[in-house]
């Protein structure tokens, strides 16, 4: 497809006693925000530095806007921003120095969108670089990978060190970089922040993409599920006696039921015959569907 801008087929490396990573599919389309998670140590930095052209594969492909990332790796940098998981600056001595080093290799000449993001994550880029705590450290790399306003981002793990308030700041960044169009891959283990900015997450376990999905759909699910309390067991009763939806975990006064979109006017005409006490939909979060793949350990290919 003509849209698709990040491209990995059968990518793999191995690293020998069942590390590296194995047979990893991914596509991402253009203006897509695309979340990338798993645990630490399940394969995302591997990924993310074989799509940069930074480790050759055994064996796959990876294509970044129809440039093969070992071969064109070069070339892929002149439209990719790129915020490494492992920040390392070179020897320069305050932020500044290095953001203006930054902006010369980029060639930024307006830095109105430089400052904004200065100012967004309350960044002071006078401090000393080597000095610079964690989040500081992480600030800079952002800037330095967002002023040059390309049209490709991946970020791995580019929330490290940043406090809650400071996270919250760069998923606003985030937002910012999908209205203007451009296609950004993000890793994380932070299912919250994955959840509250992506179009479509892949999750990796032991090297393997165990499940890919659309936060939309799991926003919206065709499936609802919802608990309800009724005034006593005789009603609760009488309305499982009578339904035919499915129904799990009763106990006492209180049923889980799960019914397709489909059938929620139906649904709702059954129950407005009853007392009902509490009524709530169950949401299932990122993280609960990871964990439900995670230990089933499914993968593309049904292994292990």
């Amino acid at each position: 497809m003509a849209d698709i801008i990040i491209k990995t087929e059968g990518l793999t490396k191995d690293y020998g006693q069942g590390r590296g990573i194995f047979d990893i599919d991914i596509e991402v389309h253009k203006g897509e925000v695309f979340g990338f998670v798993g645990t630490n140590g399940s394969g995302k930095t591997t990924t993310i530095r074989n799509m940069m052209g930074f480790i050759k594969p055994n064996r796959g492909t990876s294509i970044i806007n129809n440039l093969d990332s070992w071969k064109q790796s070069a070339d892929i940098m002149k439209n990719v921003s790129y915020v490494p998981g492992e920040i390392a600056f070179p020897a320069l001595k305050t932020g500044t120095e290095f953001l203006k080093t930054q902006a010369g290799y980029l060639g930024v000449t307006d830095f109105r969108y430089m400052n904004h993001v200065i100012e967004l994550l309350q960044l002071d880029p006078t401090a000393n670089l080597k000095r610079m705590s964690k989040g500081m450290k992480q600030k800079t790399a952002i800037v330095a990978a967002l002023m040059g306003e390309k049209e490709v981002l991946v970020l791995d793990e580019p929330t490290t060190g940043l406090d809650p308030l400071m996270r919250e700041a760069f998923l606003d960044l985030i937002r910012e970089e999908k209205q203007k169009g451009h296609t950004i891959f993000m890793s994380s283990h932070i299912f919250e922040e994955i959840e509250a900015v992506c179009d479509r997450v892949a999750m990796i376990k032991d090297g393997h993409i165990i499940n890919t999905i659309s936060l939309h759909d799991l926003r919206h699910p065709v499936i609802k599920n919802f608990i309800i309390e009724f005034e006593n067991t005789s009603d609760k009763q009488h309305f499982i006696d009578n339904t035919d939806f499915l129904i799990e975990n009763e106990e006492l006064n209180h049923c889980t039921v799960q019914c397709n979109i489909d059938q929620l006017d139906a649904f709702f005409n059954v129950l407005k015959h009853y007392k009902i006490m509490n009524f709530q939909e169950i949401h299932r979060s990122l993280q609960e569907q990871f964990m439900s793949a995670y230990k089933e350990g499914l993968t593309k290919h049904g292994t292990k």
